[in-house]
């Protein structure tokens, strides 16, 4: 199987689905509650599963959160073969997805740039102004 063909593409997007709705089940307390599942890469053998999460909070909550889903790898697994019929169910692999928190970043740098910028024209205006 291709690594972008329509079946691939397919099993990402149901492995997506499923893994959402058990990652709310996870009864461990460190598991966040603004966890979200934002991509999913099943390898083409089936094999393994690259799951790419977003955690909404502080840097302690997102290790919080991926030392809890690792630890429920096993249940998430058990799961994942329930809801999903595949020959074989993958290994999970959890990556935190850091690009939203890389966005808002370049949004907050781009304000301030944006502000400075607004500063540097009303402060020469008022130096024209006074010639």
């Amino acid at each position: 199987m291709r690594k972008n063909s329509t079946k691939n593409n397919r099993i990402n997007g149901e492995v997506m689905r499923a893994l959402s709705s058990i990652i709310r089940e996870v009864k461990d307390p460190r598991v966040g509650l603004m966890t979200s599942v934002m991509d999913v890469y099943v390898a083409p053998d089936l094999k393994t599963c690259k799951v790419y999460i977003s955690v909404l909070g502080g840097e302690e909550e997102r290790e919080n959160t991926l030392a809890g889903l690792n630890s429920a790898k096993g249940f998430i697994r058990h799961e994942l073969a329930r809801i999903v019929n595949l020959r074989n169910t993958p290994e999970l692999k959890f990556v935190m997805d850091e690009s939203i928190q890389y966005g808002v970043d370049m949004a907050k740098r781009i304000d301030e740039v944006m502000k400075e910028d607004a500063e540097k024209a009303a402060h020469s205006e008022n130096n024209i102004d006074e010639e």
